[in-house]
């Protein structure tokens, strides 16, 4: 069976992204671990599904590299825009798009048909340490210790579609050994259900460097839910305001991200398409 994909990213986290408008992928999971490989696949962070919505104008599944399913993708959201509005599948230039983690709303900045880039209401944060799910007491975990491989952190943990925990440091965070102790993040007891772990340095007022750890495909080039997080974790622990656009550098990129006094985040950044192509499954 010939399958037709496109390869996408957004501030470098890549995705393989499949029209499931128009054709049936039997097995996501085993497609995702199988063509995510980087050597012996299409490469990418992982796969993503665009297809019709019963309740919005079109629907996302996105699965990790390790085949395993995530709820929501602040990068890959943007890339389905672009992908469905330059085909015109869906012509609007605010776009709703369902997902695991609830209906995103993402806005189109285009010039002469091309999606030059968009912007994605994330939604409201979430706090409460079993919405992570997190086994941990309290009504918050904003900058309290954890213990990693012998070593303790400062942390605060926030669900913006996917589950974060936010590290600020002043170790660099070129110079962090992510192989070493990302893993050991991701599978901490405290996270039955694992964590994607954001490190950051912060560089002046509203300027954060950032690396990532993602439960599911390791360290990424950019992720979008946890720039968002790093965001909500910096106005809670005093480091940014409310209302104030912080730009985000990640290793493929910057995102432009706020928290509004309203409660919901605000992302803005590329959605970049690389090459089409199609494999045998």
């Amino acid at each position: 069976m010939e399958i037709r994909f496109t390869k996408m990213h957004g501030a470098g986290n890549d995705y393989i992204y499949v029209n499931a408008f128009e054709q049936t992928l039997e097995d996501p999971p085993a497609f995702a671990a199988r063509f995510s490989d980087r050597h012996k696949g299409i490469g990418g962070d992982g796969l993503v599904l665009i297809g019709p919505s019963e309740i919005a104008d079109v629907r996302m599944r996105m699965f990790n590299a390790d085949g395993s399913e995530g709820r929501m993708c602040g990068n890959a959201s943007r890339c389905i825009a672009k992908y469905v509005y330059e085909r015109g599948i869906c012509q609007k230039e605010t776009i709703r798009l369902e997902t695991l983690a609830g209906i995103k709303e993402l806005h189109v900045h285009a010039e002469g048909g091309r999606v030059q880039a968009v912007t994605v209401n994330m939604g409201t944060p979430k706090l409460h340490p079993a919405d992570l799910p997190m086994l941990a007491e309290g009504e918050t975990f904003v900058e309290q210790a954890i213990e990693v491989a012998g070593r303790t952190y400062q942390a605060t943990a926030v669900n913006t579609g996917a589950p974060h925990l936010v590290v600020f440091t002043t170790t660099p965070v070129h110079e962090l050994p992510l192989g070493e102790i990302g893993p050991r993040f991701e599978r901490h007891p405290l996270f039955p259900d694992r964590v994607n772990t954001d490190f950051v340095n912060q560089l002046g007022a509203g300027d954060f460097q950032m690396r990532v750890f993602e439960r599911g495909s390791g360290e990424t080039l950019a992720c979008g839910t946890g720039a968002s997080a790093v965001v909500v974790a910096a106005v809670l622990t005093g480091r940014a305001r409310r209302d104030q656009e912080v730009c985000v550098h990640l290793l493929g990129g910057e995102l432009y991200v706020s928290w509004l006094s309203g409660g919901d985040v605000i992302m803005r950044g590329p959605a970049v398409e690389v090459f089409e192509g199609c494999v045998d499954v």
